[in-house]
């Protein structure tokens, strides 16, 4: 199973502000390890299933090179190619829950292949691209509830 930790929150805790759309609206650092020796790339999907019209991606990153361990805040690995999120954009968009408390998952699959995806491509054409090809993954999750 892949570990996927952040320095600056533990699985299940409350995400610092500034990752958020209330704060800098910047990524989180991640750090990734236990991945799978043959993997070829890794994926990146983080969403809010807790959304009111279902689940919320908030980014989504494919290509990443498999040896990656850190992905520092405020940033996007070299070569990886960047999917479209359910804010139109092709870059990370911050928890920004309209009532209560959200979960947030950092979900990260290693696959036996390099995706052949345009970049802009939504969460359904890389799941279909990713099909029978994940060999590993893992997640981080984080929480957070707006300041009323």
């Amino acid at each position: 199973m892949i570990q996927v930790t952040s320095p600056a929150f533990k699985d299940g805790e409350i995400i610092p502000v500034q990752y958020t759309a209330d704060g800098k609206n910047v990524s989180p650092p991640l750090q990734i390890g236990g991945v799978p020796p043959e993997a070829k790339s890794l994926v990146l999907i983080n969403d809010d299933p807790d959304a009111p019209a279902g689940t919320w991606d908030h980014w989504i990153l494919w290509n990443i090179d498999p040896k990656t361990t850190i992905i520092p805040e405020d940033s996007v690995p070299e070569k990886a190619v960047a999917g479209k999120n359910d804010f139109g954009q092709t870059k990370y968009g911050g928890p920004a829950p309209p009532s209560g408390t959200h979960r947030y998952f950092f979900r990260i699959f290693a696959l036996d292949i390099v995706l052949d995806l345009p970049a802009g491509s939504g969460r359904e054409a890389l799941e279909k691209a990713m099909k029978g090809h994940v060999i590993g993954e893992g997640q981080l999750m984080g929480r957070y509830t707006r300041k009323r």
